[in-house]
């Protein structure tokens, strides 16, 4: 059974991105006992499974993600992490049918931020990856999916939101260092590309409050 928040319940999936992204910039950021942001919109996928060790978190790994490729702000992202994607709206999802993954975090583009999987729990993000010689990423990592795409630039709310939950999580584990936080094309090459060329890497770790 896929770890599920035991004071916390899941937030309805059809809460609105504005209201999401107003509640996520208003508040401090902070990482509660069950492993869930307090700012983030909360809806639990089912596509994740315990660590071997919920404290060996020491990966921070920045993906993209939309879906269809290049369309945004419609919920198929998070109805694809919760297995709920009518695979019949759209010519591209019967290339993705039967998947199941999901991410510890999503960023849209307005900079609202959903969280899909407690971070002491192991999403389905990474799949066949390696850091620094050591394989299976999702036993050590913390994906966080930007909506976006390899080509197109990414808002300044996503940067934002992105700078100030990694704060969050570089605080509460850190053995995430600036070093370990990495993108998916760099863990898997040649497989993967994002979060690509459009994502400002200068920009986001200048940004970092630890930095």
């Amino acid at each position: 059974m896929p770890p599920q928040p035991k004071d916390k319940p899941p937030q309805d999936s059809t809460h609105s991105e504005d209201s999401g992204a107003a509640h996520a910039s208003n508040l401090p950021l902070s990482v509660d006992a069950e492993g869930w942001v307090n700012a983030a919109v909360c809806v639990p996928s089912p596509n994740c499974d315990e660590r071997a060790d919920p404290e060996d978190i020491s990966l921070l790994v920045i993906h993209n993600i939309s879906l269809p490729p290049g369309e945004f702000e419609n919920g198929c992202v998070q109805q694809f992490f919760c297995n709920q994607l009518d695979h019949a709206a759209h010519p591209f999802f019967q290339e993705i049918v039967g998947l199941e993954v999901s991410s510890h975090f999503f960023i849209s583009r307005q900079g609202a931020l959903t969280q899909f999987v407690p971070v002491g729990a192991r999403a389905w993000h990474a799949g066949a990856s390696t850091f620094n010689g050591r394989e299976r990423c999702n036993d050590f990592s913390i994906g966080i999916e930007l909506e976006g795409t390899d080509e197109q630039p990414y808002t300044d709310q996503q940067y934002a939101c992105l700078q100030r939950l990694t704060d969050t999580l570089m605080r509460h584990y850190p053995a995430i260092s600036v070093e370990r936080i990495t993108g998916h094309s760099d863990i898997s090459p040649g497989r993967k590309t994002d979060p690509g060329p459009a994502f400002d890497w200068p920009r986001y770790l200048d940004g970092l409050a630890s930095r």
